[in-house]
């Protein structure tokens, strides 16, 4: 089977043979086999596994990201980053806690910038409210301004 892990900036991975490979999406834990039926998920932030023909393990951190099976013959992977490595563990505590810090802070300026943009929505609504437009009863106003040229 060929895997193949691509970035927005480079292909990471592309082995072709793969005997047996370890993903995770929202669900949890799944495996893929050769020959395996056409798929297609959401991958979570996590380390995918594979083993190759000759029984070696290999990993890469994944920053979420896109998991096609087609014809059980290629597995391709696109991902917002991904770090390959050969230490589980490290790619586990260091890469992984990198990952989540990183969609922590988006989630958390997508959340500002959506306060933002509501706080102006009020802002113009405010300002452009019927009551506020409708001419108030007595003598016309001159606005500030017409009196700058005299």
């Amino acid at each position: 089977m060929r895997l193949s892990v691509t970035t927005p900036l480079a292909v990471v991975i592309d082995v072709g043979d793969v005997a047996h490979l370890r993903a995770e999406d929202d669900s949890g834990a799944f495996g893929i086999l050769p020959g395996h039926a056409d798929f297609l998920t959401a991958l979570a932030i996590s380390v995918l596994t594979w083993r190759d023909a000759s029984g070696g393990e290999h990993h890469v951190a994944v920053r979420g990201g896109m998991l096609e099976v087609e014809r059980g013959e290629r597995v391709t992977v696109a991902t917002a980053e991904a770090v390959p490595g050969d230490d589980l563990h490290q790619l586990e505590d260091e890469v992984l806690a990198g990952f989540r810090r990183t969609l922590a802070e988006e989630q958390s300026a997508r959340t500002d910038a959506e306060r933002l943009y509501l706080a102006a929505l009020r802002q113009i609504y405010r300002f452009l409210r019927p009551e506020r437009l409708r001419p108030q009863p007595g003598p016309p106003q001159t606005p500030p301004f017409a009196e700058i040229g005299r």
